[in-house]
């Protein structure tokens, strides 16, 4: 047993190396990792696996929703274009109408001031004639009176000339 101790201890002088201890200590810790192998890190693994799932799952998550999110903003986006073009078309079509409307009621205008006066010059033409007309029966009349009295008396130069002068005049004061 002593050659069994004198190689049991190594170095001796060095602080020793004891072979025994050192395979029973080596024993225990692969009995250790055996057991904290299946009693800790079995769990251990499972529990960062199923973090590793769960944070996968949210990344995957937050991606969808990412995406999702742009896919409305792309849609707000081309709606609010949309609704702008329609906006603009409407804006368009009201100044179309507008400008429409301008004219047509300019042209009514229009008509209607031909059409007055074109009524007036048809009156001012009628009571031009009336005017004329009355004149003519009045001149006759007076022709027809200063016949009768150049008839009923000579009528030398100077009653001719004073016939005359008050015919005009009484013409004149008829108008």
């Amino acid at each position: 047993m002593q050659a069994f101790t004198e190689y049991s201890v190594i170095n001796a002088a060095l602080g020793g190396f004891h072979v025994v201890d050192m395979i029973t200590q080596l024993f225990f810790f692969l009995i250790l990792l055996i057991l904290v192998r299946k009693f800790a890190w079995g769990p251990v693994m499972d529990m960062m696996q199923k973090r590793e799932d769960y944070v996968a799952g949210e990344i995957e998550a937050a991606e969808k929703s990412r995406e999702e999110a742009e896919k409305a903003s792309n849609e707000a986006v081309e709606q609010l274009k949309q609704t702008k073009q329609e906006a603009q078309k409407i804006v368009e079509d009201a100044k179309n109408a507008g400008v429409r409307q301008e004219q047509d009621i300019i042209a009514a205008a229009r008509a209607e001031a031909d059409r007055i006066k074109h009524a007036a010059q048809a009156d001012i033409q009628n009571e031009k004639e009336k005017a004329l007309q009355a004149l003519q029966d009045k001149v006759a009349s007076l022709s027809v009176l200063i016949a009768s009295k150049v008839i009923e008396k000579e009528i030398s130069t100077q009653d001719q000339e004073k016939l005359i002068n008050d015919y005009i005049k009484e013409v004149g004061e008829e108008l």
